[in-house]
């Protein structure tokens, strides 16, 4: 018999949890938040994504130390569990077959997770080629975390990475 991974027991848990979410969460959840992009617009892949949103603990404006945020790292698997896409800084995303895009954030509303990042509509620079070529919009929608917590950092510069789970919609 095969051993079992830690890592692909807790990708198991995530799709199932995700998957009961799908099943009772509202049918147009992203149209109801204004999330949906101007027609028309047709998905072309539908991920579901693991990872960190990275801060930093930093002086405001105000100089008191609190937590910025820097940027997200995540892996994001299609419906069958793959790995497809990678997500970083600015923000974008990378697909394995190396096309790529940057996302511009076009509209926001809250997550129904408490304490959890928000969802987004975002505009995409399309990719000439691959898997993620002519992609126009991204929706991250059914947020989980991702948030630094309520209290106030205390040492400047340390970074916290805050796990989160999402569903990333990639339309033409």
């Amino acid at each position: 018999m095969p051993s079992r991974s830690p890592t692909r027991d807790m990708l198991l848990a995530l799709a199932a949890s995700l998957s009961l979410a799908a099943f009772t969460a509202p049918a147009h959840a992203d149209e109801a938040a204004g999330l949906t992009p101007p027609a028309p617009a047709t998905p072309v892949l539908t991920t579901t994504a693991t990872g960190v949103q990275i801060y930093s603990c930093e002086y405001d404006a105000d100089h008191r130390l609190a937590w910025a945020f820097r940027r997200p790292e995540a892996t994001l698997f299609d419906e069958s569990g793959t790995l497809v896409v990678r997500h970083g800084a600015g923000p974008s995303w990378e697909a394995l077959d190396d096309s790529r895009i940057t996302g511009k954030k076009l509209a926001e509303a809250p997550s129904a997770s408490p304490a959890s990042i928000p969802q987004l509509l975002l505009a995409a620079t399309p990719a000439a080629t691959g898997t993620l070529a002519g992609v126009r919009f991204v929706q991250r929608l059914d947020t989980a975390g991702g948030m630094p917590p309520a209290a106030t950092c205390t040492t400047e510069h340390a970074v916290g990475r805050f796990p989160y789970f999402a569903r990333y919609v990639f339309l033409k």
